[in-house]
């Protein structure tokens, strides 16, 4: 169906979606990026489907209220890297450069996010491999690459062939969450599932994780609120 608009004060963005195997209309809402979703069973009109959504927005409103609202990245911005607080503040010259608790970002402005962008993405890289080359040593067994994405729906994966991805953004969250989630990862390259078996390897590498696995849930979502684009 597409995408339409909600009127008001702001406007909604809704993404009308089709599914023939859906049996009632129902509303989502991404707590990623707050994307709001309308899925539609077959039969169902484009104009029932608004009117639905039009009797449900304060519901949806509501709870757009209550995330976290997106940050562009720039000076002013402070982030976590690694587990330490870091200031972005404006440099001068054309190259990032980084202290100990700042990043001066280039000129201009858009040229200073995607650098910094690009640097974060190389912290994450080292971060990540050095946990994924000293589980997997703990573990015995070796992985066949290592690859970054801005993913929304998981943290990591592994294949069956051993090739381990990450989300780059783990580089924004405390350092133990990052290590759990290079942990998991690493040890599905022994059991490749989620069994009791599973999750007694993945503490025997990594300890206690459910304080992790809870920062994952209740925060992990704010890490993609920021933008590196206008």
């Amino acid at each position: 169906m597409g995408v339409r608009t909600l009127p008001g004060n702001p406007d909604i963005t809704l993404k009308l979606r089709k599914n023939a195997r859906a049996r009632r209309m129902t509303l989502r809402i991404s707590r990623i990026d707050g994307a709001v979703t309308l899925t539609v069973p077959r039969g169902v009109s484009e104009r029932d489907a608004l009117a639905f959504a039009l009797e449900k927005q304060d519901w949806v409103r509501g709870h757009l209220g209550k995330q976290e609202t997106r940050v562009l990245v720039g000076p002013g911005v402070r982030l976590q890297i690694a587990g330490t607080d870091v200031d972005l503040v404006q440099g001068t010259g054309k190259r990032l450069v980084v202290t100990a608790n700042t990043v001066a970002l280039p000129v201009p402005v858009e040229t200073g996010r995607r650098h910094l962008q690009a640097w974060l993405k190389e912290q994450a890289r080292a971060e990540l491999s050095r946990a994924s080359d000293r589980y997997a040593h703990a573990l015995g067994r070796s992985y066949t690459g290592l690859t970054l994405r801005d993913t929304r729906s998981r943290w990591g994966s592994c294949s069956s062939t051993g090739a381990l991805m990450y989300s780059w953004r783990l580089i924004l969250a405390p350092r133990p969450v990052m290590e759990y989630v290079a942990a998991h990862e690493v040890a599905h390259l022994q059991e490749m599932n989620h069994s009791p078996a599973f999750w007694r390897l993945v503490e025997q590498l990594y300890g206690p994780c459910k304080d992790a696995r809870t920062w994952l849930r209740t925060e992990g979502p704010n890490l993609h609120r920021f933008r590196f684009e206008a």
